[in-house]
């Protein structure tokens, strides 16, 4: 059986997977990866319209791996639309790497899952074999944490490589066109982060677990006897 501070350690690392795999469930659920605002390039060239006026053509716009929304402002008020990502618009994206995105992310879920289940039977037992152990939480930790950071590196370059933003928000625009002012990577792309840095840490913690800690020996007096204490 594993010591008190060695279980301690892996049932804190088993609850960091399994949040982790929540982040990341979480994140690809929900759209608001990436927000942003847009000007009606073609409608404000066709008024001249100045500093003042360009509020008038400024609309929104905000997705994620599978939906979005913008808000269209192009003189005459704003539109609001909804959109989804396939089956439809990927094909004017780069499909191949948005299909990455989500597959590494998919492979993450999985791995997180795995180390949830092997940190849980560190914290209950010492295994037999070493890939069990805790050198195969380390793997597992290390694969999941891997996974995710490629999916967000991923769709950095989807977005700053690729213009993502651009030709989401240009789809099906036969008569405007527009320009992306600002882009801001919002709080799904951060959670991903987070859970990237979540495998860091029980990287950390499993780390510590294999410490071997010195113990502390107390020192027993010697008991001298004497032929007086004898006679008493």
């Amino acid at each position: 059986m594993p010591g008190c501070f060695k279980k301690t350690l892996f049932a804190l690392a088993s609850l960091v997977s399994f949040v982790s795999f929540i982040l990341i469930v979480v994140a690809m659920g929900t759209p608001k990866w990436m927000t942003g605002k847009i000007l009606c390039k073609t409608g404000a060239d066709l008024v001249n319209a100045t500093d003042p006026e360009l509020v008038k053509f400024i609309g929104e716009i905000y997705y994620g791996l599978f939906r979005g929304g913008k808000i269209r402002q192009c003189g005459l008020g704003g539109r609001r639309s909804k959109f989804t990502i396939f089956p439809h618009m990927v094909k004017k994206l780069n499909t191949g790497l948005h299909v990455m995105i989500i597959l590494f992310l998919c492979v993450a879920i999985f791995f997180s899952l795995v180390s949830f289940g092997f940190c849980i039977l560190n914290a209950i037992k010492v295994p037999y074999r070493a890939i069990n152990g805790p050198a195969g939480a380390c793997l597992w930790n290390f694969l999941a944490g891997g996974f995710v950071v490629l999916a967000v590196t991923s769709f950095m370059a989807a977005v700053n490589l690729h213009h993502l933003t651009e030709r989401i928000a240009n789809f099906r625009e036969n008569v405007f066109r527009f320009v992306i002012l600002e882009e801001h990577f919002e709080d799904c792309f951060w959670i991903c982060v987070a859970s990237a840095t979540a495998h860091a840490v029980n990287l950390l913690l499993i780390a510590i677990s294999g410490i071997h800690f010195p113990k502390i020996k107390t020192k027993t007096e010697e008991v001298n006897v004497t032929a007086e204490d004898i006679m008493y």
